[in-house]
This record gives structure tokens, C-alpha cells and sequence, in this order.
């Protein structure tokens, strides 16, 4: 591949028009609206998994915890105060974290910024979140390294503005999809049908929590993956309304989460569904992961990566 940052990154033109859509040309894009979808949620792309270009294979969601508090603000479910009380929180995108703390100042959506990070390039996106409802006020930085182009790193900050914070989620919210339901550990691997065996209905079950000593080890970074359990995705019989963007397509994945520097509290956490989100249709094969995360006490800045290789 040539070096050129034309031909290895795909950023937008600068024009205030311009699709909010980050990342490797051929690789792993990070996309906000108003690309199609829900509010509130970071889109990630995949097109290397033969995939269409509107097609994405996860979200990610951020949802902050303040210091004292046990429930999380959710991203995607609460209303905006920006724009007229929509569901989900405005994300908007700058060239700096300055400008990821004031919606006002988004004009357009940003190129992102070039830099080399111990030899490598890499390209970096600042994503400022609307304020939630409990006082949290976070930006989120966005940045992909050259060698990797299967994987993105997210960040979380908290703005001056914002209330102290006990956690700050990002969570890979959206695993139906894939039908993730084998979570790779160190010494095991465990499904959905194990968690919650029996589990029916349209509502979320409860997390499936593993400590940081259950995780693989690379050196001191953190590793858990999670996976489905099907050889054939293609085949599956459908609930005749089941909407036709559930339906599985393109190549088998892994997705993964690693923390470089985890937290000694650090946890792996998965729930599940039985039924698509927003609807009944049941998931071919029984309840499979939806969010899927690795949640520490809030650090400022602390990097997560996430990651979706080819099976």
C-alpha cells in the first residue's frame, strides 16, 4: 500500500456536506451521524468483511457512571437538549479536544489530525458528546495506527464542565448482529446458552461479569474476545418479521477488546438478548451477546481497543 495518507486513510473532505467517517480506507471507519442509525453511537465499519458500504457491524455507545452513583447515563437513549428533545445524545467531531467540548463550534466534520506515534502513523478524530442527563461531560478521542487496520482505539476524557465520574463505559452495544455468543477467556471459553440457559423474552439479561484474572494476558495488556458459535451464519431460518438489517451478511469475525494498561478492578462484561432490539423477532439459535465491554474505574484518557478480524 502506498504511503500517501490519500490512499491508506479515509477522512472527510472538509466540506461542511461531508460524511462524518473516519479510519483505514481498507479497513476498520468509525462513523457518527448523520450517517444512518440511531443517535448517540459511535458506527463501526467493516468493509473488509465484505460488507456494503452502509453496512456496520457493531456500535459503540458511552455511558458514564458519576462518582457516588450506580446507574449510567446511556448515549443512545436519552433526549437531546440540543435538538429539539430526539433521542440520543448529539455527537459531533473536531480537530482538537477543545473543540470536542463545545457542539458550537462544529462547522463541518473534521479531517482528523496526522501524527507518528513511535514510528507509525496514525490518524486521530475528536468526538465531543453532548452533556448527559446525570452531569457527566466527556469527550471521546478516536484514533487508528497504521499497522493496525483491523483495530481502533477509543479514550475517554472527562470535560472541565463535568461532574466527578466513577466509570466511563464505552461498550460495544450491538453483538446481535453477529450473533456473538462464545466469550474467549484465558483458560476457557464461555456461551450465552451457559450464562443464561432458559433465557426468553424481549428484555436484557443481566451482565455476565469476569475479573481481570480470567482475561488473556498479552505481556500486561488485557485480552477478551468474543465470537459466534455458527459455521454457516448464512443459513439461518428467520422469523418471518424479522427486519431485513438483522440479517447476517459478509464474512465471519472475531471482535475483541485489549487494554494495554488495565486497571486491577478492570472487568469483561456481556449481556444478551433473545429477541432482535426494538422487536420480537427472536435471534436464529437462541440469545447471543449484545453489549459487550471492559469496564474500570474512570482514568482520564484511558485507551481501549477494539478490534474485528476475519474468521
Amino acid at each position: 500500500m502506498s504511503d500517501s495518507p490519500e490512499d491508506r486513510w479515509l477522512r472527510p473532505s472538509g466540506d461542511p456536506a461531508a460524511e462524518p467517517r473516519w479510519g483505514h480506507r481498507d479497513g476498520i471507519q468509525i462513523g457518527i451521524p448523520p450517517i444512518p442509525g440511531p443517535r448517540g453511537l459511535l458506527r463501526v465499519f467493516t468493509p473488509y468483511l465484505d460488507h456494503p458500504r452502509e453496512r456496520l457491524v457493531n456500535f459503540i455507545a458511552v455511558e458514564p457512571i458519576p462518582l457516588g452513583a450506580s446507574e449510567r447515563g446511556f448515549s443512545e437513549m436519552e433526549r437531546s437538549t440540543l435538538d429539539q428533545g430526539e433521542q440520543g445524545k448529539r455527537f459531533w467531531s473536531s480537530e482538537d479536544a477543545v473543540g470536542a467540548e463545545d457542539a458550537s463550534s462544529a462547522l463541518a466534520p473534521a479531517r482528523g489530525s496526522l501524527e507518528t506515534v513511535e514510528e507509525i502513523q496514525t490518524l486521530t478524530v475528536w468526538i465531543g458528546v453532548e452533556r448527559f442527563d446525570n452531569g457527566a461531560d466527556v469527550r471521546i478521542r478516536v484514533r487508528f495506527f497504521a499497522d493496525r487496520p483491523h483495530e481502533v482505539e477509543v479514550a475517554g476524557f472527562a470535560n472541565a464542565a463535568s461532574v466527578p465520574l466513577s466509570h466511563l463505559i464505552l461498550t460495544a452495544t450491538m453483538g446481535n448482529w453477529a450473533r456473538l455468543r462464545v466469550l474467549h477467556l484465558a483458560e476457557r471459553a464461555v456461551t450465552a446458552a451457559e450464562l443464561w440457559p432458559g433465557f426468553s423474552g424481549t428484555a436484557f439479561t443481566p451482565h455476565g461479569r469476569f475479573p481481570l484474572a480470567d482475561l488473556t494476558r498479552d505481556g500486561e495488556a488485557a485480552i477478551v474476545r468474543a465470537s459466534g458459535d455458527e459455521e454457516d451464519p448464512w443459513s439461518v431460518e428467520y422469523a418471518a418479521d424479522t427486519a431485513e438489517h438483522w440479517r447476517f451478511l459478509g464474512r465471519r469475525a472475531v471482535q475483541t477488546w485489549r487494554v494495554d494498561d488495565p486497571h486491577p478492578e478492570l472487568e469483561a462484561r456481556v449481556n444478551a438478548r433473545w429477541s432482535y432490539w426494538a422487536s420480537a423477532s427472536p435471534i436464529p439459535g437462541g440469545p447471543a451477546f449484545e453489549n459487550f465491554e471492559v469496564v474500570e474505574p474512570f482514568r482520564q484518557g484511558a485507551a481501549f481497543r477494539f478490534s474485528v478480524d476475519p474468521l
